[in-house]
């Protein structure tokens, strides 16, 4: 098979970034030259584009595995995307639907952890999760207060 098809069929099949794109070229044996007029190319034909992929991105790994925002920022930095196309890719979460998937991963951890009697190491645990998971400082705050209140009820 050709470059010029590998490279069409690896784009088509799923969202790829420029980033993902130049390294499957080196991986396929073209020179920066080459890469460049592939890219250039590949962007002309709208066949890769930015804001696309971060905008499918974002929404991949929110519904699917349930990520953060911070978490999502991060990892589309890691692949080189714009600040631009970050903001619009997370743009694409509804923050109704997030703040509704973080009380209830928070819920469903807090009932993981009911058998920590220690409140400050039970805090602790789900704050350090939902770091993990790539929410908000301010948000977690909220929602362990949130949490306290109801099982103190």
């Amino acid at each position: 098979m050709t470059v010029d098809k590998a490279i069409h069929y690896y784009c088509n099949y799923q969202e790829r970034c420029h980033q993902e794109v130049r390294n499957k070229l080196y991986e396929l044996g073209c020179n920066k030259t080459e890469v460049e007029e592939y890219i250039s190319d590949l962007v002309s034909s709208g066949i890769i584009n930015e804001e696309r992929y971060a905008r499918a991105y974002a929404r991949g790994k929110f519904k699917m595995k349930q990520w953060g925002k911070n978490k999502i920022k991060q990892q589309l930095k890691l692949k080189k995307i714009s600040e631009y196309c970050i903001k619009k890719g997370l743009s694409e979460i509804d923050n109704g639907e997030y703040l509704k998937v973080l009380k209830k991963q928070s819920e469903k951890k807090w009932k993981e952890l009911k058998g920590e009697k220690r409140m400050p190491i039970k805090k602790s645990k789900l704050y350090h999760y939902l770091l993990q998971k790539g929410y908000e400082y301010d948000l977690i705050e909220e929602i362990i207060k949130e949490l306290i209140i109801n099982e103190n009820v």
